[in-house]
């Protein structure tokens, strides 16, 4: 191998993510005795899993002993419109159990029943109670709990390392990709004979989002540069709980948790009125106070969920109805309201990172006072096309898994399923990376090529005196995609979006940085533009081809679900490799499913 110019490092399998499913990928690794570097645009910890409080979905049984993974399979394929790859749902609900009891015996410290087992909470779209719980601070221990893990068997950690780009070598296999620190501005490149991408979510391309600044489609962009194909891009799922208020945090996640724990959505009438959007659930129209409204709701919709914890897609179009039509909060959202129905003390106890959220950032005492929230561009269902049981991709030598892989959630993930989703696929990324490595299949050698191509694009936007600011084409972009392709869509404005993206491609070349390279946040905004501009342009082809409403999906021109767009996804390539090439859109059938899970899909209906 070619001696580098710059720092190197070779590992067995590189995985670029710290979340959940890149932690879970490098401990199966590492047990292997395999070496392993995982590559972070932020810092250990810091990963959007913290993000995920509710709990993570496994059927356990521990609270509803009726629960099992054939419940779970069905409700996860129902919940994502039946346009999910259905091995991955059926591996999902499988294991999840035995991963949550992994977690456990690693120092998990999940709530209890009690009689000591691990306590499950409801969840929107579940029909048991599902979610394995700390609180509303799951994601957080299970960050904990992994990076303890990890840290723990040796392994190597690149902190704030920004990944530019993979790196082939001369067949076409994934040998490694290029990176530069972002305390100093200096340019790392690392070979690998496999690598993971477990990089994330897209979120930031959209102007009110939960996400953070890492979310900006880095893996889903880097991972269609280099051959592999995307799917279900148009699937965005907008979390129907976000803080509208104060501007500071608009958008900050307030977890389905608060739902789950007895929380109604009220409009500004004081109306309960989710009831108004289940035409076939009765209701207590004639109840003379909301405790016998309950009462009677709960007597006569036996086994039915309350309409709070519909899917999440489902809840965020009703919340954008009630706001269309004048009975929005004064902040243009809804009201969420905890603290009329359940105590103080069970909510301190029981959503401690919610009652401090409000109370600090908003001043406002959720025990007492109701939550203004709204929709928020939340998760990803589409991205990296992938194999089940592999995590393999199409390019020979790279995986993905978490939010960065497509197919398990299909046109919409149900809360809870995330957390579970990480560490399933995480674990089975991790194995199949080995087992490519093991074999002997690893690149024979690594594209230094590429390498420069990469470096020399960084660098562009210093050499431009007279160019744009970065910060000008980030916000013009988030506005574009919000209004065009947010939560309802129409063919026109899905157009003028795919219109406009082509004149951003423009404005992407010509930008122009200012300053040293260290901890220059406008260079790093310009090195995750063109990313975002590609996911952005992805989202929007698939926006327009899928002529229907599914999930995620909303088409205000074609309102309702197509059994024929049912029948595929829509798999996005890209020509030459360029971030700038040509982007093509295509149909790729669905799998086929066998007769016994179909026969599931029938039950309890």
């Amino acid at each position: 191998m070619t001696t580098s110019p710059y720092e190197h490092h070779e590992y067995d399998v590189l995985i670029i993510g710290a979340g959940g499913a890149g932690l879970r990928a490098a401990i199966e690794a590492k047990q292997r005795g395999l070496s392993v570097g995982i590559v972070t645009k932020s810092l250990l910890g810091k990963a959007h899993t913290v993000m995920a409080e509710g709990g993570m979905a496994a059927a356990m049984g521990n609270v509803s002993s009726e629960d099992n993974w054939r419940v779970h399979f069905r409700d996860t394929m129902r919940g994502g419109k039946m346009l999910n790859n259905y091995r991955m749902a059926e591996l999902h609900a499988k294991e999840s159990p035995d991963r949550v009891r992994e977690l456990e015996q690693w120092g998990a410290l999940f709530d209890r029943t009690k009689d000591g087992r691990i306590l499950q909470r409801d969840f929107g779209g579940h029909r048991y109670a599902r979610l394995a719980h700390v609180g509303d601070r799951t994601g957080l221990e299970l960050i904990r709990t992994l990076q303890q893990k990890v840290v723990s068997m040796g392994t190597d950690v690149y902190m704030e390392c920004k990944v530019l780009q993979l790196v082939h070598d001369e067949s076409g296999r994934v040998a490694g990709a290029v990176a530069y620190w972002r305390p100093t501005g200096e340019f790392v490149t690392f070979a690998a004979k496999s690598v993971v991408l477990a990089s994330g979510g897209v979120g930031k391309s959209w102007k009110f989002t939960s996400n953070s600044w890492e979310s900006t489609g880095d893996g889903h962009a880097m991972a269609l540069w280099a051959g592999a194909e995307l799917i279900d891009m148009e699937c965005i799922q907008f979390h129907p709980t976000g803080m509208v208020w104060p501007l500071s945090v608009r958008g900050l996640l307030v977890t389905e948790g608060v739902r789950g724990d007895g929380g109604v959505l009220r409009n500004s009438d004081g109306e309960r009125f989710m009831f108004n959007y289940v035409a076939d659930m009765f209701r207590a129209e004639t109840a003379e106070s909301e405790e016998e409204g309950d009462r009677w709701y709960e007597d006569h919709n036996a086994g039915r969920r309350p309409p709070e914890l519909l899917p999440r897609d489902e809840v965020a179009r009703a919340i954008n109805t009630e706001v269309k039509a004048g009975r929005g909060s004064p902040h243009g959202g809804v009201y969420l309201d905890i603290g009329t129905r359940r105590s103080a003390e069970y909510i301190r106890r029981r959503l401690p990172s919610m009652y401090h959220q409000f109370m600090e950032l908003a001043g406002v005492d959720i025990t007492r006072e109701a939550m203004e929230i709204g929709p928020t561009c939340h998760y990803i269902m589409g991205g990296v096309k992938v194999d089940a049981d592999t995590a393999a991709t199409k390019v020979a030598g790279l995986y993905a898994a978490g939010e960065v892989a497509g197919g398990m959630h299909g046109a919409n993930r149900l809360g809870g399923n995330s957390l579970s989703d990480l560490v399933v696929f995480g674990r089975r990324a991790g194995m199949a990376a080995s087992d490519y490595v093991e074999g002997g299949s690893g690149p024979s050698g690594f594209d230094w090529g590429e390498v420069e191509s990469a470096v020399s694009r960084a660098l562009a936007p210093f050499e431009n005196e007279n160019g744009e600011n970065p910060y000008d084409i980030q916000r013009d972009l988030q506005e574009m995609m919000q209004a065009n392709v947010g939560i309802i869509r129409t063919g026109d404005e899905i157009e003028f979006a795919i219109n406009e993206l082509e004149t951003f491609t423009e404005r992407v070349k010509n930008i122009s940085v200012k300053g040293g390279r260290a901890y220059n946040p406008g260079w790093n905004l310009a090195t995750d533009l063109p990313s975002m501009l590609t996911v952005s342009k992805c989202t929007s082809r698939g926006a327009r081809e899928r002529k229907e409403s599914r999930g995620g999906h909303t088409r205000e021109d074609f309102p309702k679900a197509s059994a024929e767009y049912g029948t595929f996804n829509l798999a996005h390539t890209i020509a030459g490799g360029a971030w700038d090439g040509e982007i093509t859109t295509e149909r790729s059938p669905l799998l086929t499913m066998p007769d016994e899970l179909k026969a599931l899909l029938e039950e309890g209906k």
